[in-house]
């Protein structure tokens, strides 16, 4: 079994800022990580809402800079999957694939998953035509029709990627309003190969071995019609990787963990950080504060080994 101070559970933004600022207090940081640096970053290709940077970075090259900068300072990255949290014992430890590791205190940054649509194709297309990842699958649809399917900022970012590439791109949204920012709407709307699809839903993702098309349905009227696109980029919304948590911290109704403003959860000595949390804005300037908040509170708790006023209480 490994030992740390402090064991950071993800590799997001949240989860890095949290082992930087902890590494550089001088205690040890271990940060458990099943894929790689930067989390859901790493399939966007601008980011443009990141302090520090005037031009759009790609979340490619973001992660693996605060990486970089995590381990500078000291952290130990495990590329490993946590299975379970177990906190019965003198200390926590996480249960991963491959081995134990224990700590003092525990952050939680496993951040969320792509939600998805839950309807007929969807599943069978999936790498066959439906992605989740416009920078990675974009350049397979030059020339073509695509979708994307979504209402908010992830949607409309991506929208502006497959633009680059493809002939058409449909934008469709559940709703009568979009929530993206107003200056991405206002860019997507400009884009002479955008066309935009509001208070419609997708019913069905139609193809044999490939996508072919979509069934979808305007909510106003109740009409039905088929859209032919070869491709389906999916955007609605995220859900939050908490099931390894096994009920052992109070969640929200949504799955994500309760916090107060310390990032200080319903158990002592763990910590959450980014969208995995109740509350979160899902901006990442937010996840990279909320690492940095969650490090401090842990570090304090190292220090002083106080008990407070859970979470939940």
């Amino acid at each position: 079994m490994r030992e740390f101070d402090i064991a950071v559970i993800g590799a997001g933004v949240a989860g890095l800022s949290a082992a930087a600022t902890a590494a550089r207090h001088g205690v040890r940081v271990a940060v458990v990580e099943k894929l790689g640096a930067g989390g859901q970053i790493m399939t966007v290709e601008r980011i443009e809402n990141f302090p520090g940077s005037a031009e759009p970075v790609a979340g490619f090259e973001l992660g693996p800079v605060m990486q970089e900068q995590a381990e500078a300072a000291g952290a130990e990255f495990l590329l490993d999957a946590v299975e379970e949290v177990a906190l019965g014992g003198p200390v926590p430890v996480l249960r991963c694939t491959q081995g134990e590791v224990a700590a003092r205190a525990v952050i939680i940054a496993a951040g969320s998953s792509r939600r998805t649509l839950g309807i007929p194709g969807e599943q069978e297309l999936e790498g066959r035509g439906v992605s989740h990842c416009a920078s990675c699958d974009g350049p397979l649809h030059r020339g073509k029709t695509v979708a994307v399917i979504g209402g908010g900022d992830s949607a409309f970012d991506e929208t502006i990627t497959l633009a680059g590439h493809a002939g058409q791109v449909v934008l469709i949204h559940r709703g009568e309003w979009f929530r993206a920012a107003r200056p991405v709407v206002e860019k997507v709307s400009a884009l002479e190969n955008v066309r935009i699809c509001l208070n419609t839903v997708v019913e069905e993702i139609v193809g044999d071995s490939v996508v072919q098309g979509l069934l979808v349905r305007d909510r106003a009227t109740g009409a039905a019609r088929e859209e032919a696109v070869d491709g389906v980029f999916v955007y609605v919304g995220l859900e939050p990787n908490t099931a390894f948590l096994a009920g052992q911290l109070q969640l929200a109704e949504d799955g994500r963990i309760v916090t107060d403003r310390f990032m200080r959860t319903s158990v002592p000595g763990i910590f959450a950080a980014g969208d995995i949390r109740d509350g979160s804005a899902s901006l990442l300037s937010e996840a990279a504060g909320d690492g940095a908040s969650a490090a401090v509170a842990a570090l304090k708790y190292l220090r002083e080994g106080v008990e407070y006023p859970h979470a939940a209480e």
